[in-house]
C-alpha cells in the first residue's frame, strides 16, 4: 500500500471504531440497566437498543444517493454532527422515550456507507480488498470490544456516562476525517443527468448484492438480539454481574479473531470469497443451535457465544469487500448505502425482537434467532464469486490542468473510473483489460508521459 491508502485507512478506520465503540457500548448493558429510567418497560427498552438501527436504515440510502452526486467528506461531516447531538439528548435523559429519540437521532447520522464509499474512492482495486477487509475486522474488532468495555465502564459512569463517550468519540472522529485524501471522482457515467429512481434500481436490479444484503441484515438483527437477552443468562448461569460479563466477552473477542483471520486470508488470497462466506453462515447456525440445546449450562453458553463471535468477525470482514467489488462504478456509495440500510434495520428489528424475548424461554428465543439465520443462508447459496479487477496508479503530469487531462484519460478505451487526488499529485485508474488494447495503452502513455507495462 502507499501513503495516500494507509492514510485513508488510518482515518477511517479511525472514525469507524470511535463510531462503532460509541454505538454498541451501551447494547450490553442497557437491558439491565434501562429499567432506571421513568416509563421503561421490557420493549422500550429494547427500542431504545434498536432505534437508531431504523435512523440508520432510513437516512443510510438517501445520504448515499446524494453522496453519489456530491463530495463525500461534508455528507460526513453532517452525520458525525448528528451522531453527537444524539449523544448528548440520551446523555441528559431521564425517561426511556428521550433515551429513544436520542438513539434515533444518533441513528440519523447515517455516513457508514459514504465512509466506505471514500475508502474506495482512495484506494486501488488491487488494494482495495485488503482495505475493505481491514475495515470489516475494524468494524468487528471494535463492537466486539465495546462488548467488553461497556460493562467495565457502567458501574463506573453510569449509562449517562457511555452516552457521554459517544459524543466525545464523535468529535474526535472529525478530527480524523482531515487526514483522509479528498479525492476528484472522474466517471464515464454523468451521475448529473441520472434520476435517483434510475440510479437505486440499477443496483437494486444486481442479485448478487441483493443477497449480500440479506446476510448483513441477518447477521445484525442476530447480534443485536443476543446482546438484549444474553446478559441475563450469563447472570442466571454463569452468576456474573454486569461488570463481570465484559470479561466473558473480550477473552471470546479475540479467540473469535484469531479463528476468523486465517480463513479470511484465505478468502482475499486465495479467491476463496464465496466458499468462506457460506462457511461462516453455516457456522452461524449452528451458534444458534448450541445456545438452543446448551444455553442453560456454562459450557453450551460460552461455545455457543465463541461460535458466533467467528462467524460474526468473518462477514463483517468479507462483506464490504465483497460489494466494493460487485457494486458499479459510479454507484459504489448507492451500493454501500443499501448494505448499511440492511445492517441497521436488522440491528432495529433484532433491539425490539430481543426486547420481546427477554422473559421468554432461552430455547425459543435461540432456536428463533437460528432459524432466522437459516432462511438467509438458503437465500444466500446461489450467489456467486466476486469479480477481481485491477487498477493503474498514475503521477499527474506537471502543469496538466487536472479536469481536462482526466476527462482525456476517460475517453480511452478500457478505463471505467478515475479518482484524481490533486495535492498529493497521483491518480488511480480502474481498468478492464479485456477492452484495454494496444492503441489505448499508447494513448496513455502519451497522456501520462512514461511507458507503461499493462
Amino acid at each position: 500500500m502507499n501513503s495516500i491508502e494507509k492514510r485513508a485507512i488510518l482515518g477511517v478506520g479511525g472514525i469507524f471504531a470511535l463510531r462503532m465503540l460509541g454505538l454498541f457500548m451501551i447494547v450490553p448493558v442497557f437491558a439491565v440497566y434501562g429499567s432506571q429510567y421513568s416509563h421503561a418497560t421490557p420493549f422500550l427498552i429494547g427500542l431504545a437498543v434498536g432505534i437508531y438501527g431504523l435512523g440508520q436504515a432510513i437516512f443510510q440510502i438517501p445520504m448515499s444517493l446524494v453522496a453519489d452526486k456530491l463530495p463525500r467528506k461534508p455528507i460526513i461531516l453532517l452525520g458525525l454532527l448528528l451522531f453527537a447531538a444524539g449523544g448528548i439528548l440520551a446523555a441528559t435523559a431521564e425517561s426511556i422515550y428521550q433515551v429513544i429519540l436520542g438513539r434515533a437521532l444518533a441513528g440519523s447520522g447515517a455516513v457508514s456507507a459514504v465512509l466506505m464509499a471514500l475508502l474506495a474512492d482512495v484506494t486501488r482495486e488491487q488494494e482495495r480488498t485488503k482495505a475493505m477487509a481491514t475495515m470489516g475486522l475494524t468494524i468487528a474488532t471494535s463492537i466486539m470490544l465495546s462488548f467488553a468495555i461497556g460493562p467495565m465502564l457502567v458501574a463506573s459512569i453510569g449509562m449517562s456516562g457511555l452516552f457521554w463517550l459517544t459524543s466525545v468519540f464523535a468529535l474526535l472522529a472529525m478530527g480524523l476525517l482531515l487526514i483522509v485524501p479528498t479525492p476528484l471522482r472522474v466517471l464515464k457515467q454523468n451521475l448529473t443527468n441520472t434520476s435517483i429512481s434510475e440510479q437505486l434500481l440499477a443496483v437494486l436490479r444486481i442479485g448478487d448484492l441483493n443477497r449480500l444484503h440479506i446476510g448483513i441484515f441477518a447477521l445484525h438483527l442476530t447480534m443485536t438480539a443476543i446482546f438484549v437477552i444474553v446478559p441475563q443468562q450469563l447472570a442466571n448461569v454463569l452468576g456474573l454481574s454486569v461488570r463481570q460479563q465484559g470479561y466473558v466477552y473480550l477473552p471470546l473477542l479475540f479467540i473469535g479473531f484469531a479463528i476468523a483471520i486465517p480463513f479470511i486470508i484465505i478468502a482475499e488470497k486465495k479467491r476463496k470469497m464465496r466458499q468462506v462466506f457460506l462457511a461462516a453462515l453455516v457456522l452461524l447456525v449452528a451458534a444458534f443451535v448450541c445456545l438452543a440445546l446448551g444455553s442453560q449450562l456454562s459450557v453450551g453458553l460460552i461455545v455457543g457465544l465463541g461460535l458466533y463471535f467467528i462467524g460474526f468477525n468473518l462477514l463483517e470482514a468479507t462483506i464490504p469487500s465483497w460489494i466494493s467489488k460487485r457494486a458499479p462504478v459510479a454507484n459504489k456509495a448507492t451500493a454501500m448505502g443499501i448494505s448499511s440500510s440492511s445492517q441497521f434495520l436488522g440491528a432495529f428489528f433484532g433491539g425490539a425482537l430481543g426486547g420481546l424475548l427477554l422473559n421468554q424461554s432461552s430455547v425459543l428465543a435461540w432456536s428463533l434467532l437460528g432459524a432466522i439465520m437459516a432462511v438467509a443462508l438458503l437465500m444466500i447459496i446461489p450467489i456467486a464469486q466476486p469479480p477481481y479487477l485491477s487498477s493503474l496508479t498514475l503521477a499527474i503530469p506537471n502543469g496538466a490542468e487536472v479536469a481536462k487531462w482526466s476527462a482525456q484519460i476517460m475517453a480511452i478505451d478500457g478505463v471505467d473510473d478515475i479518482v484524481v487526488m490533486a495535492k498529493e499529485g497521483v491518480a488511480y485508474l480502474k481498468l478492464d483489460k479485456q477492452v484495454l488494447n494496444d492503441h489505448a495503452r499508447h494513448q496513455l502513455s502519451q497522456m501520462t508521459e512514461t511507458q507503461l507495462d499493462i
